[in-house]
């Protein structure tokens, strides 16, 4: 009887964890691909090429990677504030129209101002903390930003966050590997409409499934 016991306590307890696991890989790899896009040909991507023609590339990547884990964690607190103060149908509504949006951004293509680009030409001593305060503040009302808020706002807070550390990671690390090994850029403008094609298409499942109809 108590090993039972035992087993009917456990299993719902295994059934929560196994389900809250799946949650969070889903929103991992979400993250990760749509952050991916929206990084490609972004600011903080040029910004990131820029400091690589300085520095190493292992160093600018890790100063990437803090300010990114900084700031996008502010994101997926904005995002799950906001998931649990409306209702689930218009945060799907919401979130599809901000992907409308941000396709619309990356069909635009974006570039360093100038205080950006005076960061990456004037950084100094270490690598790192230079490059991770320049991202931080290059990051802060950048679209790859208010894209964790949108996603943190539908998906699992954790995968989110690492999700879209990872995808803006990757982006930086692809283009500063196709720079160094090559010396030429990615084709931005074939890589800006394949992204944008990509947000539309998940902005129009979000508002057809706040809308009930899928």
């Amino acid at each position: 009887m108590t090993g039972g016991s035992g087993d009917a306590v456990r299993r719902p307890f295994l059934l929560a964890v196994v389900f809250h696991s799946a949650m969070t890989m889903d929103a991992f790899l979400l993250s990760t691909a749509m952050i991916f896009l929206a990084e490609l040909g972004d600011k903080s991507q040029l910004m990131a090429l820029a400091f690589a023609t300085r520095y190493r590339a292992l160093p600018v990547l890790v100063g990437i990677t803090v300010a990114t884990l900084l700031v996008h964690a502010g994101s997926v607190l904005l995002g799950a504030t906001a998931a649990a103060a409306l209702p689930i149908d218009l945060i799907s509504v919401v979130a599809g129209l901000a992907f409308f949006v941000f396709a619309a951004w990356t069909l635009r293509g974006d570039a360093l101002d100038a205080g950006d680009a005076a960061r990456a030409r004037q950084a100094a001593g270490s690598v790192i903390l230079a490059v991770g305060v320049a991202f931080f503040l290059a990051e802060l009302g950048d679209k790859t930003m208010l894209a964790t808020v949108t996603l943190a706002a539908k998906g699992e807070a954790i995968g989110t966050w690492l999700g879209s550390t990872a995808g803006m990671v990757a982006a930086d690390a692809l283009a500063i590997g196709v720079g160094q090994l090559i010396g030429t850029r990615l084709p931005e403008r074939a890589i800006r409409y394949g992204a944008a094609a990509s947000f539309v298409v998940f902005g129009a499942l979000l508002v057809l499934e706040g809308l009930g109809v899928i």
